[in-house]
């Protein structure tokens, strides 16, 4: 598994994940560490969406320097049409898709 959390000490990181969820649905939330984030989702722990459509993936995170930045990414990404938010997740894995993956489909 790949390692989504915060840098060395002194450099607090935020990432904006998805999830790929049951239903063929995405998620997205923001977290300091995305693995553990993504095993509350999985625990039934994380959000009501989560609960209702189990978490089958993490299919794409990226990092920020501030909860700030990430915050307002995730509102962005939010707002795009499902084929958009394909699009960027594309476009994140062409970047270098740090984290890209993550837990097994």
């Amino acid at each position: 598994m790949t390692s989504h959390h915060a840098g060395a000490a002194g450099r607090e990181r935020w990432f904006v994940y998805v999830l790929r969820c049951r239903g063929d649905r995405l998620y997205c939330g923001i977290a300091k560490d995305v693995d553990a984030r993504y095993a509350e989702h999985v625990a039934g722990k994380g959000a009501k969406f989560t609960r209702a459509f189990q978490p089958l993936s993490i299919v794409a995170t990226r990092a920020f320097a501030s909860r700030s930045q990430a915050l307002k990414a995730e509102a962005a990404f939010k707002a795009l049409s499902r084929t958009a938010k394909n699009g960027a997740i594309r476009d994140w894995h062409a970047e270098g898709g740090k984290g890209c993956g993550g837990a097994p489909s």
